[in-house]
């Protein structure tokens, strides 16, 4: 882990905690990589059943580090910077288990992208969010013009995007940017509420639910489906007899049940 990425568990609950204050947890590559392996932790964990991810300071995230990126040539830029980011932000949305986002600052640019992958977003009063990288001269790297226009619909991304808007958390929630809004130093806890009331469903059932509705937005396909055929055919009696007949180097005998 990178030593601005913080992952903590706390029984069925799993923290993210971005710890780059001095820099509005602006994202450097050690970080990208380091949330990615969070994810991949939180995925191997038998006992999580939902995550929370913040941010320390004045910012949720500020977006990719300018320093890091702003010198890269073009070809690194795509090979490395914007494809780790997808990498860890993928894994992030495809997480097993629910992930809240509890926004107690402002999101911009790739910490907008960040918070999207959250399944539910918490925003405090007070904080702004926006895309600001075409005032840069850049595009959105991290799925801005992507997964943000599946989950937030193709309007509220042209503004920020194209016209360089920003809007407050009430306004956020008003064009479904984010669930809900708390007063000021209320975001992680209304968070935590939330994780409690998830982690006391059906950890089973969460979990299909989940899988199934990123089927439905686009946002997974494959392993999903994939996963629950493969379920599925490991509770039948022919599973058995293949897996016998292929020991025992004979015609297997399926049964249909």
């Amino acid at each position: 882990m990178s030593a601005f990425v913080e992952l903590t568990f706390e029984g069925p609950l799993a923290r993210l905690t971005l710890k780059r204050a001095e820099k509005l947890n602006a994202l450097d590559r050690a970080m990208i990589d380091a949330l990615g392996d969070a994810a991949r932790a939180v995925e191997a964990s038998r006992d999580v059943r939902v995550a929370i991810l913040s941010g320390e300071g004045k910012a949720f995230c500020a977006g990719g580090d300018i320093a890091a990126w702003s010198g890269l040539p073009a070809l690194e830029m795509w090979r490395d910077w914007t494809r780790a980011g997808h990498r860890a932000f993928e894994a992030l949305a495809r997480l097993r288990v629910p992930l809240i986002a509890a926004l107690t600052g402002h999101a911009f640019g790739g910490g907008l992208e960040l918070a999207a992958v959250a399944d539910i977003r918490i925003a405090e009063s007070g904080i702004k969010l926006g895309l600001p990288e075409s005032g840069l001269g850049m595009a959105p790297g991290w799925s801005g013009t992507q997964r943000l226009v599946r989950r937030f619909g193709p309007s509220v991304v042209r503004r920020m995007a194209l016209a360089g808007a920003m809007f407050s958390a009430e306004e956020a929630l008003a064009l479904g940017l984010v669930d809900e809004v708390t007063g000021r130093g209320a975001g992680v806890a209304r968070a935590e509420a939330i994780a409690g009331e998830i982690a006391r469903r059906g950890p089973i059932a969460v979990q299909m639910v989940k899988a199934m509705i990123n089927v439905a937005e686009g946002e997974d396909r494959d392993a999903p489906i994939e996963g629950l055929a493969g379920a599925l055919t490991a509770l039948t009696e022919d599973l058995g007899e293949g897996v016998a007949a292929f020991r025992a180097k004979r015609a297997p005998n399926f049964a249909g049940r």
